[in-house]
């Protein structure tokens, strides 16, 4: 049983000539929907339908009733505004578009998710698109009308209720609409993280909200990322509920200048911190290394060790007082991280050494030792690995500051006639903006006045200037060549294209491939386990170490603590994906998420369209026959037939035929068939335009020709008795596309091409770029079944598409490249998305993430090798072997050594180059 809704639609029918025809048609819809309600106006070729039917089974139905049905219905197509909330992105408006055009494909819609507002042109009724809308999951309010001083909602029958409710207010709405719903994530900025630890109570908290559906929180950029339908404030309570800070990121840009001041500021800090504490350790150490006496004897090495004591809880206070704060806070709320360990640690240690000076004879003489220079050492040797690492991290992000440079700050309006510099952040839709030679264009738009070429290289990655003319689409970002020109502001803030690519940057660096699991299950247990072993090795020490037993006991725990260190594990993962996602972005990759990053590098079968892919995409003709018929009088019955066409060689066609057009000529009874061609009336004759299975379908003989062995799709035209005359059509290969299915090759990739073309072009074509296998005359179906096939055999397997005629087998492959072009770039189609069309994106793509997943492993490898192999010998194992216990200032030094090390092997991603770069 068919359990969607019913929907009205309007639909051009001809041949209908009274209600009787109309009566047929309706009687081939109830046949299909028992509870359809079908109106027809023959006079106006009109159909009125209210039906769970999608537009192809009334247009079957149509047919079946022995009448026409016309797939252009531009006449009937109604262009209104509504108001819409709930879209915060072009992803969400793709999501309606997309549902629209299911039921209407010749639709028309554009979305302004800050103004709450989508522009539809077509001709579904309001109630069909107001359910259409709330079947995707936004809210559909009504009717937009936009005064000049107010938005007011004009509310029909879709919501008659909101038009007697009072406005809401502008805090009220933006507090409602701030929310972390699926098709976008709520990014806050962390406060007092320090290590794994936190990372996972923070997680713990997060993931414990009502309606949040995903949170990620990164170590590596102090941010978590945040899904579902929780509110911020929400959000930002449960943080400090755990004992932590959160703000939320409004701003990228902001976001990025305060994280760089925040870190700058760290870094001098833990600096003075670093020289304090080895300020005061190192004369200590030095003492007693040159023989100076580190233990008390006398009542006047009381009082001078005394006094050290008290030099030393200075430095502890000034240099540690962070991490004993932070120590105090994950005690009070229940839970532990890594300044817990270091707390305990040098606090055992200065607490001991001071019971020495204060109470020498509670303890046999040869445990009278002293361990101040410990406390002082090891708080500066962590701030010191601390800052350094602090300094490295911060070069992680450099793809996303050189992306959040490319915005300008001001910009020309023309506003009354008059040029005004404003904030770009005030630029609204339909500004006229001024461009000067040498500018970077602020926001996205369409050129009114004036030429220009514009340098599209930070977006495209092509290095050849654009030339753009009134009527192209110009993006934010580029930058202006000689000239000067005006163009009409069509996307500004968060919707233009470089906006989009920041965002997709920023949230794919602060995800998780799936390989951090391990690393979580581990850090979540990882500072109770280490202080459960600390204890373990003091009780052995106590128990069946030699004398002397308490410093013995004391130096094993304290070095336990201290040596431990999930820092490192915690920054094994998120730093090295910040910087291949960032790498990915500037050779031309968006990269979604983690799980993509991780599953691109186990890619072993890449599948690939033809058109736009391997090819220009940009078809035509090239030879041209014809039998029984003039050229001059072919090209003009073309031109009449692909005016009204929209298949992907109807353009070629019309340039060919643009010089005969006769506009006296009109195509009538127009009807497109899928994947075959057109036919239509023109004069009173009947024509067809096509493929060989539209000839064969209305069985006629196909001609003998010169043209059949050349190599390209073949064009039939044919009137209903005989075909008339055949054009060829090829599609010239990318430059490039040979080199990269050639890198694919090197990589042990399989390449198979899955095209809609015909068998002889789809073999020449993969003969040129040397494909390992094709195949042809393949419809949406087919390619996606092929890819499921695939699967089944155990392939992982990469879909490269356009990311719309492709989107199922896109959908189905376990990672999906979706060729971009300009802003018609679907980033919301696929797992990684290609700024431009150049397929060799997809080779470093997977190049890139091979390096980041074995920089990952490399990491956790020394994490976790660091941690099993410090962790016992700071407890002693070596010494019944060698003597030697392990000193907690070597502990503190090899602590930090470990998360400066992991730092920069996650940093040498910064120099990589895939092959042939």
């Amino acid at each position: 049983m068919n359990n969607r809704a019913q929907l009205e639609s309007v639909h051009q029918v001809t041949g209908m000539s009274c209600q009787g025809c109309v009566n047929k048609v309706r009687q081939q819809i109830l046949s299909l929907d028992e509870n359809a309600k079908v109106e027809g106006t023959p006079q106006e070729s009109r159909l009125d339908v209210s039906s769970t039917l999608t537009n192809e089974q009334i247009a079957e139905a149509v047919r079946a009733a022995g009448y026409q049905y016309v797939a252009d219905q531009s006449d009937y197509a109604k262009e209104s505004n509504y108001h819409v909330e709930g879209m915060s992105c072009q992803g969400c408006v793709k999501k309606v578009r997309t549902a629209i055009q299911a039921l209407d494909e010749r639709a028309h819609i554009e979305g302004f998710p800050k103004e709450n507002r989508l522009h539809v042109k077509s001709i579904l009724s309001l109630d069909t698109i107001a359910n259409v809308v709330k079947d995707v999951g936004y809210t559909f309010v009504g009717e937009y009308s936009d005064t000049a001083n107010e938005s007011a909602l004009t509310v029909k029958e879709a919501r008659p209720t909101v038009a007697n409710k009072e406005t809401v207010s502008n805090a009220e709405a933006q507090k409602q609409s701030t929310k972390a719903t699926d098709h976008d994530a709520i990014q806050l900025s962390l406060s007092g993280i320090t290590c794994a630890g936190c990372v996972n109570t923070i997680q713990k908290a997060l993931d414990h909200v009502s309606g949040v559906n995903q949170a990620e929180v990164n170590f590596a950029s102090r941010t978590a990322q945040i899904t579902g339908e929780a509110t911020v404030e929400q959000l930002i309570q449960a943080v400090e509920e755990a004992g932590y800070g959160a703000s939320l990121i409004e701003d990228p840009n902001k976001a990025q200048t305060e994280r760089a001041h925040k870190d700058k500021e760290e870094y001098r800090n833990k600096r003075i911190y670093a020289f304090s504490g080895l300020a005061v350790g190192v004369p200590l150490m030095l003492w007693g290394l040159l023989g100076g006496a580190m233990h008390v004897s006398t009542a006047n090495d009381q009082l001078a060790w005394g006094a050290v004591g008290l030099v030393s809880l200075a430095v502890m206070i000034f240099a540690g007082r962070h991490y004993y704060i932070s120590a105090w806070k994950a005690f009070k709320h229940r839970h532990s991280n890594m300044d817990t360990l270091i707390a305990i640690g040098t606090g055992s240690a200065w607490l001991y050494s001071m019971a020495v000076v204060l109470f020498p004879d509670a303890l046999p003489s040869n445990a009278r030792h002293l361990y101040f220079e410990a406390s002082t050492m090891i708080l500066g040797l962590i701030n010191l690995g601390q800052a350094l690492e602090v300094r490295a991290r911060g070069k992680t992000s450099e793809a996303l500051k050189r992306l959040l440079d490319l915005r300008p700050t001001q910009a020309t309006v023309i506003r009354n006639g008059n040029a005004e510099t404003v904030d770009v952040s005030s630029i609204q839709i339909d500004d006229v903006i001024r461009i000067k030679s040498g500018e970077k264009l602020p926001v996205d738009g369409i050129i009114t006045e004036g030429e220009a070429a514009i340098d599209e290289s930070m977006l495209t990655g092509e290095p050849i200037s654009v030339e753009k003319t009134i009527g192209s689409q110009v993006n934010a970002g580029t930058i202006n060549g000689n000239s000067s020109f005006h163009y009409k502001a069509t996307k500004v803030g968060g919707d233009t294209l470089l906006a989009q690519i920041i965002t997709m940057v920023g949230k794919a660096q602060n995800s998780k491939p799936p390989i951090s699991r391990l690393a979580d299950q581990v850090s979540s247990i990882f500072v109770p386990s280490v202080m459960i072993i600390a204890i373990i090795a003091a009780l052995f020490w106590l128990n069946l170490g030699p004398a002397p037993v308490s410093v013995n006991m004391l130096v094993a725990a304290v070095s336990v603590l201290i040596i431990a260190c999930p820092c490192a594990l915690g920054l094994a993962t998120p730093i090295s994906t910040m910087i291949g996602v960032g790498k990915a972005a500037e050779y031309g990759a968006l990269i979604r998420n983690g799980d993509a990053l991780q599953k691109a590098s186990e890619i072993d079968t890449i599948v690939l369209d033809k058109t736009g892919t391997i090819t220009e995409g940009k078809p035509k003709v090239t030879h041209s026959e014809w039998f029984a018929i003039e050229e001059s009088q072919a090209k003009a019955v073309i031109h009449a037939l692909e005016s009204g066409a929209n298949h992907p060689l109807a353009q070629a066609l019309l340039a060919f035929s643009e010089a005969q057009q006769d506009t006296s000529m009109k195509a009538e009874k127009f009807s497109s068939i899928t994947g075959q061609g057109v036919k239509a009336s023109i004069n009173g004759d009947t024509y067809l335009l096509g493929n060989d299975k539209l000839m064969q379908d209305h069985q006629l003989t196909l001609p003998e020709t010169s043209l059949s062995n050349v190599v390209g799709s073949h064009v039939y035209l044919a009137s209903t008795e005989k075909v008339l005359g055949l054009c060829v059509i090829e599609d010239e290969i990318k430059t490039g596309s040979k080199a990269a299915i050639v890198h694919f090759h090197k990589a042990g990739i399989k390449v198979i091409m899955l095209t809609g073309d015909n068998e002889a072009t789809a073999k020449a074509v993969a003969s040129q770029v040397s494909i390992d296998d094709y195949k042809s005359q393949m419809r949406p179906e087919d390619k996606l079944n092929f890819v499921k096939q695939l699967q089944k055999q155990g392939a992982v397997v990469g879909m490269i598409g356009d990311g719309i005629n492709d989107a199922p087998a896109l959908a189905q492959a376990d990672v999906g490249f979706a060729m971009g072009a300009g802003t018609d770039v679907a980033m919301e189609s696929a797992d990684i998305t290609l700024i431009s069309n150049d397929l060799n994106n997809v080779a470093n793509a997977i190049s890139i993430s091979k390096a980041t997943l074995t920089n990952i492993k490399q990491n956790l490898w020394g994490a976790f090798g660091y941690n099993t192999l410090g962790i016992p010998l700071a407890a002693g194992v070596l010494f019944p072997f060698t003597g030697w216990l392990l000193s907690p200032v070597i502990a503190g030094a090899a602590m930090s050594l470990s998360s400066v090390t992991v730092v920069l092997n996650a940093n040498r991603l910064r120099l990589f180059k895939p092959k042939d770069q």
